[in-house]
C-alpha cells in the first residue's frame, strides 16, 4: 500500500503547480520534491523499488524529515502569505506524517 501512496504523492507534487496556480518558489519545490520523492521510492527496498539500494527503514527516516520539513517550508522559504501554497504544503506534510505513522518501516515485504 505504502508504494501506491508514494506514486500518489509524485503525480500531486507534478500537478499542483497547475493546479493550484502555485507561484514560482513553490511550484519549482513541488517539480524537485517529485523527482526526488520518484527516485527515492524507486531505489528503495519494498516491493515498488527497482534498484532497491535504500533500506525501507531508511526510506522512513526520510519521510520522517520530510512531513515535518513541508509544514515549515512555507514559513521558511517566505511563502506563508499565499494561502493556496501554504495548505498545500501543510497538508502533504501532515499526509506523509499521518502515513508515516501507519507504516511499519521495519517490515519486510514479499516481492
Amino acid at each position: 500500500m505504502h508504494g501506491y501512496l508514494d506514486f500518489l504523492t509524485v503525480i500531486l507534487f507534478l500537478l499542483a503547480p497547475t493546479l493550484l496556480d502555485l507561484s514560482q518558489v513553490p511550484a519549482m519545490l513541488a517539480y524537485g520534491l517529485a523527482v526526488i520523492h520518484l527516485i527515492v521510492t524507486l531505489a528503495s527496498d519494498f516491493p515498488f523499488g527497482v534498484i532497491k539500494i535504500i533500506p525501507f527503514p531508511i526510506h522512513g527516516w526520510i519521510e520522517r524529515i520530510v512531513g515535518p520539513s513541508l509544514i515549515a517550508v512555507p514559513f521558511i522559504l517566505g511563502f506563508a502569505n499565499e494561502e493556496i501554497a501554504r495548505n498545500f504544503y501543510i497538508a502533504a506534510g501532515l499526509v506523509i506524517i499521518a502515513v508515516g505513522v501507519l507504516t511499519d518501516y521495519q517490515s519486510k515485504a514479499k516481492d
